[in-house]
Parts: C-alpha cells; sequence; structure tokens
C-alpha cells in the first residue's frame, strides 16, 4: 500500500528522496571504479548504508518500546482502576494519574512515536527513489537519456506511439508523470523488461543502433543473479504467452516473506506484552499475532505483483534488520533499567528546569514500584469484599428482625407489624 501514496506525496517526499538518490549516486559510481555497474548490489548497499544512518533512532525507538513494557503493568492497573467509569472526572483522573506514570520513568506519550514519526519520511522516500531508481540516481539516468534523445529526434509522435505500445504490452503508465518530457519517458523506460527492448528497436528502425547498445548496457544493469529488477516476479513465472516458466525470480517473494516474519519476531521481544488476563488480554494477544502473520503474507504479495528491485530492496532490508535487531536485543537485556528511568528522569528534569517547573522524583526501582501498586490494589480489593459481606449481613439481619413471628411476610398484617417495629427501633 505504501507504493500508491509515492505517487500523491512525491512533492512532501521530494527532498529526502533528492538526499538519498545522491548517496545511491555515490555508491554506484563507487562500485563503478571496480568494473561493476550493478543497480542490485547498489540497491543491497544502500539499504546497508540507510540502516546504518538510521540506526540511532531505531535504538532509541526500541529503548522506548523495553521502557514501555515496564510501564504497561502499572498504566493497565490505573486503566483497570477506571474500568467502566465514563464521566467527566473519572477521565480526567484516569489521565492524570498514566501522565503521573510516564512522568516517574522520564518518559511522555509520545516518547516512542516521536522516532518513528522522524522515520516515516525517510521510509516512504526510500520506496520512490528504489521505486523510480533513473530519476534519482544521475549516473544511470545517463544511459536511459541517450535513447530519450535519439528518439526524440525522429520527426514523429513519439508519445502517441509509445502510449499505444505500453497498451499493447500492458505496461503501467501511473508512474509516467509526462511522456513528453524527458524525465517521464526515463520513467517509462524504466519498466521495458529485455523482450520489450527488443520491441522498440524495431518501432524505430532508424535508431535501432543507438536503443540496441544502450539497451544492453541497461540490461547488464539491470540484471541480479539472473533476475531482471524491471521485471515483476508474476510476470516473469507466468509470461504473458501462457503457462508457467520456472524462474529464480520466485524466491524473491518468498524469502521476502521468510525474513519479513523473523524480523517481525525479533522485534516484539522488547516490546510491551498484553498483561490483561481473560477476553480482553486474548485478543490483543490474537491481534498482536495476527499483525506478525498477515504482515510476512503481504510481503510476499507485494515482492510478487512488484518489478523484483522492490523485493530485492525488501529482503536486504529485513535481513540487515534481522542482525540489527540481534544486536540490539543483546545490548538491552544489558541494560539496568533502573539506571534508564533514572537517567531519563534526570533529563526530564533539566527540561521541567528550564520551565521553572519543580523536579519529579527518581523511580530507583520499577519492580518495586509495580509491587507496591499491585499490593494497593489486592488490599482495595479485599477491602471491597469486607464491606460487601459487611452489608449483605446487615440486609440479612434486617429481613430476620422484621420477618420474625410472621408466617406470611407478604400479608398485610405482616406489613403493619414490620412498620410498627421500624418505629419503635427509631425510638
Amino acid at each position: 500500500m505504501e507504493f500508491l501514496v509515492l505517487t500523491k506525496v512525491g512533492g512532501i517526499l521530494g527532498p529526502f528522496a533528492t538526499v538519498l538518490g545522491v548517496i545511491m549516486d555515490w555508491l554506484f559510481q563507487l562500485t563503478s571504479t571496480f568494473g561493476i555497474q550493478n543497480i542490485g548490489l547498489c540497491i543491497i548497499l544502500f539499504t546497508l548504508v540507510t540502516k546504518l544512518l538510521m540506526f540511532p533512532l531505531t535504538l532509541k525507538q526500541q529503548k522506548s518500546s523495553k521502557l514501555m513494557s515496564v510501564m504497561q503493568p502499572e498504566i493497565q492497573a490505573v486503566q483497570a482502576k477506571y474500568k467502566g467509569k465514563t464521566d467527566q472526572e473519572s477521565m480526567r483522573r484516569q489521565n492524570v494519574e498514566v501522565q503521573a506514570v510516564y512522568e516517574k520513568y522520564g518518559t511522555s506519550m509520545t516518547g516512542g512515536c516521536i522516532q518513528l514519526v522522524i522515520q516515516m519520511p525517510i521510509l516512504f522516500a526510500l520506496y520512490q527513489v528504489i521505486y523510480q531508481i533513473p530519476a534519482y540516481v544521475p549516473s544511470v539516468k545517463r544511459v536511459f537519456e541517450n535513447v530519450v534523445t535519439a528518439i526524440g529526434s525522429l520527426n514523429v509522435n513519439h508519445v502517441e506511439v509509445l502510449k499505444q505500445f505500453a497498451t499493447d504490452n500492458k505496461i503501467n503508465l501511473t508512474r509516467v508523470h509526462d511522456m513528453s518530457t524527458s524525465n517521464g519517458m526515463v520513467d517509462f523506460l524504466y519498466q521495458l523488461n529485455p523482450t520489450q527492448w527488443n520491441q522498440l528497436q524495431d518501432l524505430f528502425p532508424s535508431v535501432k543502433d543507438v536503443i540496441a547498445t544502450n539497451a544492453a548496457q541497461i540490461a547488464h544493469m539491470n540484471s541480479f543473479l539472473g533476475i531482471n529488477l524491471a521485471s515483476t516476479p508474476s510476470s516473469v513465472i507466468f509470461p504473458a504467452g501462457g503457462g508457467f516458466h520456472f524462474s529464480l525470480a520466485i524466491l524473491i517473494p518468498v524469502f521476502a516473506g521468510v525474513s519479513q516474519w523473523f524480523s517481525a519476531r525479533l522485534m516484539t521481544v522488547n516490546q510491551a506484552q498484553p498483561q490483561k488476563a481473560g477476553d480482553e488480554g486474548n485478543a490483543m494477544a490474537q491481534s498482536m499475532k495476527m499483525m506478525n502473520t498477515v504482515m510476512p503474507l503481504m510481503s510476499v504479495f507485494f515482492c510478487f505483483t512488484f518489478p523484483a528491485g522492490i523485493g530485492i530492496y525488501w529482503i536486504a532490508s529485513s535481513v540487515f534488520q534481522i542482525i540489527q535487531q540481534l544486536a540490539v536485543n543483546r545490548h538491552l537485556n544489558r541494560i539496568d533499567m533502573d539506571e534508564m528511568i533514572k537517567k531519563n528522569v534526570e533529563k526530564a528534569n533539566a527540561k521541567r528546569a528550564k520551565k521553572g517547573l519543580p523536579p519529579q522524583r527518581v523511580s530507583h526501582n520499577a519492580t518495586a514500584n509495580l509491587k507496591n501498586l499491585q499490593a494497593a490494589a489486592e488490599k482495595e480489593e479485599a477491602d471491597m469484599d469486607v464491606k460487601k459481606e459487611k452489608i449483605k449481613e446487615q440486609v440479612k439481619a434486617s429481613n430476620d428482625y422484621y420477618n420474625k413471628d410472621s408466617s406470611n411476610p407478604n400479608s398485610l398484617s405482616s406489613k403493619a407489624r414490620m412498620v410498627q417495629k421500624f418505629n419503635e427501633k427509631q425510638k
């Protein structure tokens, strides 16, 4: 679904995509110095570089998730305290107590979301660059522009000819903004597979040699382990002529799904897990389990129907995420949570001091805080049980007092005696 959004938010993501395109162009030039001009290799190196650049944000977000797993029981205890109370005063008290829990741990309700908000435009820009590499990587774009210049020099309406060519070959033009421009032509040409490049030569025979020379270079750049990165695995496995054709491209959606599943499992280790018992807790657990199953299946579908270059990026991203997550999990398991909470509170107090606010107390022992909260909840529940039992005994004693010496409690005489006894008791 992210891919559908890219065409609509290109203006917003433009600056991010431009910067990422410069990084990828550097990588392409670097590999070219070693005689390797391969977009697939550049995608993998590009993924590694972006993962390393975003690692500080990722680590900070993971720390927030780890802290949330410690805070979650206390937050859920507050929510349980006000369960079923929908009046304005109860909701206000609940919000105040939840906010107090966050302040005690030196964080805020948006603490774990800020890193994700920062990463989102970068991630969307990443997909945009991978999806339209020639538009952002000048070293690759120059090869396509050789063909654009040759076709544009012809005294023919090449736009209409190419549109008809796209219709005949079922080429998606949603990524092509305006084929009458050089950039639009490059976007169009980047979608062609080797067979379509051969057909393009027959379409413009007067510049056949120029198209053939550059098509060969493009095919070399776009080939990764025998897979053309501009082609979708579905079109390779199930060609237009019908039937089934085995190709290594089938491994792309399979590896994408497996790596995505394993990556999701590792990421949930330090995230807050549902602590509620009963139907609500089971529903939350089932929801998380379903997400960890559905997302890998979506990865398989996307990588089966989108260009192979997207699948290569998806696999590389998941593999690097797995390696990174193993290191992060090992680091987080060694962290002293009480020390981390202390540092968080100190940072929060420094910000509060600038605003002229009093400092928050440091939570020295998160486990002790939870035990105290649970003990208070258990005491409150026990006191409530005692009160209920006492009320029950009072009701029984009252019924026994008013109904004694009465064979029929519902008779008129019995009710009259009850009124008389009530009056005597009040005196």
